[in-house]
C-alpha cells in the first residue's frame, strides 16, 4: 500500500509526525480525516493528497483559506520530498528525512513508503524530543556539507532539573520561531528545485547562526562566553 509522512513544523500540532499514512489522504480539521489538524483556519476537509502516474499529489479542496506549497498558493501541485505546505496556521513537511536526503543529493528518492501510524512530540519533554530526533533526523557532516544520514544525533541530557529543562525547552522555541519566520516567505520555482530567500530572511538564518555559535562556546567556556 503507498503511504506518505508528514512532519509538523509550525501550529497547534507542531511536533507530530503523521508516518507512513496510507494514501489517499484528506486533510482538515473534522474527525475522519487520514491527517486531523487542531487548528481553526483549517477547513472541514482541506485538501487531499494521491498519486497519480507514481506521482504525489496534493489538491486544495475549495478551503476557505487555501493551501500553499513552498509558499506559493495552488490548487493541485505535485509533492516533492522536502517540500513545505501550509494550511490554516499549520506548516507541514513532506517526506522523511531519508527522502529529503535522497533529493537532496540527486539520486531517485522513493515517492512512498509501507506503513502507517503518528508520533507526537510534546514540548519541554526532553526525553519524547530526544527519542523523536534520534528516530527522525539523522546527520552528518560530508564535504563540508550537512547531510541527512543513518546514523543517530547527539542525544539530550536527559537527567535535568525541571528549571534547566524549561531554560533548554525556551531556547529551542525562540530558535525554532526565528527559523520559522525566515522561511514563512519563501519562494520557490515551479519545479521546486530551487528556493529564493529574501535578505531579511537571510539574515534571520545568520542570526540563529550566530546565536547557536554563542551558546555552544558558552557551555564550553562558562566564564569566556558572552550571552
Amino acid at each position: 500500500m503507498s503511504t506518505v509522512t508528514f512532519l509538523v513544523l509550525e501550529g497547534v500540532d507542531k511536533g507530530k509526525v503523521f508516518r507512513q499514512l496510507p494514501i489517499p489522504v484528506t486533510i482538515g480539521r473534522e474527525e475522519g480525516n487520514v491527517l486531523r489538524l487542531n487548528d481553526e483556519r483549517v477547513s472541514r476537509y482541506h485538501a487531499k493528497i494521491q498519486t497519480e502516474d507514481s506521482d504525489v499529489i496534493i489538491t486544495d479542496l475549495d478551503s476557505t483559506n487555501g493551501t500553499r506549497v513552498n509558499g506559493s498558493a495552488v490548487q493541485i501541485r505535485r509533492l516533492r520530498a522536502g517540500d513545505q505546505i501550509s494550511i490554516g496556521r499549520t506548516m507541514l513537511l513532506y517526506g522523511t528525512m531519508e527522502e529529503i536526503e535522497h533529493r537532496r543529493s540527486g539520486r531517485l528518492a522513493p515517492a512512498i513508503e509501507q506503513g502507517h501510524g503518528v508520533q507526537t512530540v510534546q514540548a519541554g519533554e526532553l526525553a519524547a524530543v530526544a527519542a523523536a530526533v534520534s528516530a527522525e533526523v539523522k546527520t552528518e557532516f560530508e564535504g563540508g556539507e550537512w547531510r541527512y544520514r543513518d546514523d543517530e544525533v547527539p542525544p539530550l541530557p536527559q537527567k535535568l532539573s525541571g528549571s534547566q529543562a524549561a531554560r533548554l525547552s525556551e531556547v529551542f522555541d525562540y530558535m525554532h520561531k526565528a527559523i520559522t519566520s525566515a522561511v514563512e516567505n519563501i519562494d520557490a520555482n515551479e519545479d521546486g528545485t530551487e528556493i529564493r530567500l529574501g535578505f531579511n530572511e537571510w539574515q534571520t538564518v545568520q542570526a540563529v547562526q550566530m546565536l547557536l555559535a554563542r551558546y555552544s562556546r558558552a557551555v564550553s567556556d562558562p566564564e569566556g562566553a558572552e550571552l
